[in-house]
């Protein structure tokens, strides 16, 4: 198991680049499996969870190919053909060990259904951040006809249908991997599909767009209700994925807290909805120029408060609300802010837990409930602390390196596996910036 050791109180300075998005990622390759030719994909980010996934293709007989590319701004590009698939496999131990390490394996669950008339289930894995159900994935898949099956002496279902025909249905909750593998399935239905409350994020957007390249027929893209008209195939694309939202809104918070001028190339503002904004309710600087951002240093950052004068309260909620992604960071940044926010998590009951180890390096945060904290900033009157400390999941992992490289002393960070599943190279990109981070 690997840690990083953070030498805190170094200021960053410089450009960089966001990579493309992991959440965007996992959805279009899972989205290759829809057809037999090949379907080239560009800007996919080297990092755990992509690579187990892209594995995961191989292991099931999807060819794989890397275009190796050099120079500035190069991409990740690669190309999947699933021509010749291996449905035997998925009923294997191994395929059921690997889909539960790795939660993004749900999103095979709708493609293999609509070309193949079955798929196999096994509970998938991912963040320790509470109860994640899939309910909304498997309604939708009933609603298209499908039938489920466990499997004798195993904690494995399978789910198959002679032919998925298309149906009506309103969605228990906007649920992004819900909606897309729920599209991905709809695209080879016999007939219309309608989804009612469906999730509209940016990276649900990608996925329809390159699915009509492909030869499906959506309409309702970028709205909550969706109409898909089934067509007999499917053909090869090729499609680019955006860049990272949450490592673009992971690079303000490094910004705001240890940076002396930081610019983010190439963010694609108009998708980035309310992250700008929500840093900017913190009192952070968030200077747009042409697709990038750059964050100066401030001094002090100062928190608003609402029109009548009550304390500031940020909450995640469904796109185009704040993404629950980000508010790990942006409690980190509060830390240091001048004034005081209520952050109310919705959506996860237990992914504030990791703010026990901001106290510990010695932040003022009152954990209300396993849904709400209040954070009292420092005003950077105080540094936080160097501390040991492990990463519980992606998102509170960065959010714990961020805090690490605006404190006073050294910190240790455990299990960074858990960040390398959703951020590339990051310490050094991070070290060309003036961080001093060390993997050991």
């Amino acid at each position: 198991m690997a840690s990083f050791r953070i030498e805190g109180g170094h200021l960053l300075s410089g450009e960089i680049r966001p990579q493309g998005a992991k959440n965007e990622a996992l959805q279009v390759i899972c989205a290759t499996l829809l057809t037999s030719d090949k379907v080239t994909i560009h800007n996919i980010p080297n990092i755990r969870d992509v690579n187990n996934l892209i594995q995961l293709l191989k292991d099931i007989g999807v060819k794989v190919e890397r275009r190796e590319e050099r120079g500035e701004g190069r991409e990740n590009t690669f190309t999947f053909q699933a021509d010749a698939l291996n449905m035997a496999f998925l009923s294997s131990d191994e395929f059921v060990e690997k889909c539960a390490q790795l939660r993004g394996s749900v999103m095979m669950i709708g493609p293999l259904l609509a070309r193949m008339g079955k798929a196999v289930i096994a509970k998938p894995g991912g963040d320790k951040i509470g109860r994640r159900r899939l309910d909304t994935h498997f309604l939708g898949f009933q609603k298209l006809g499908s039938k489920f099956r466990q499997i004798e002496n195993r904690e494995v279902y399978e789910i198959g249908a002679k032919k998925l025909k298309g149906s009506y249905m309103l969605l228990d909750e906007a649920s992004v991997t819900g909606t897309a593998n729920i599209i991905m399935a709809a695209t080879l239905a016999e007939g219309a599909t309608t989804i009612y409350n469906a999730a509209c994020e940016p990276y649900v957007q990608q996925l329809c767009h390159m699915l009509c390249q492909m030869g499906a027929k959506i309409s309702g893209i970028g709205s909550n209700l969706l109409t898909i008209e089934g067509v007999k195939t499917l053909h090869g694309a090729e499609h680019k994925l955006l860049p990272d939202m949450i490592e673009v809104g992971s690079f303000i918070g490094m910004a705001a807290m240890c940076g002396d001028g930081v610019r983010i190339k190439d963010c694609s503002l108009k998708d980035l909805g309310i992250i700008p904004d929500a840093f900017r309710r913190l009192g952070v600087k968030v200077e747009a120029d042409g697709d990038d951002l750059f964050i100066p240093r401030q001094k002090h950052y100062v928190v608003d408060s609402f029109i009548d004068g009550t304390i500031m309260t940020l909450a995640d909620a469904p796109w185009p609300g704040l993404t629950p992604d980000l508010l790990s960071v942006l409690i980190v940044v509060a830390t240091q802010a001048r004034g005081s926010v209520l952050f109310h998590q919705k959506m996860f009951e237990s992914r504030l837990f990791f703010v026990d180890r901001l106290i510990d390096m010695g932040a003022q945060i009152i954990l209300c409930d396993p849904h709400r904290a209040v954070v009292v900033g420092h005003d950077r009157q105080r540094q936080l602390r160097g501390s040991r400390m492990s990463s519980p999941d992606i998102r509170a992992g960065i959010a714990l390196l961020i805090a690490a490289m605006s404190a006073n002393g050294t910190s240790l960070i455990s299990n960074i596996e858990q960040i390398d599943r959703g951020y590339e190279n990051i310490e050094d990109r991070l070290n060309a910036l003036g961080a001093k981070i060390e993997r050991i």
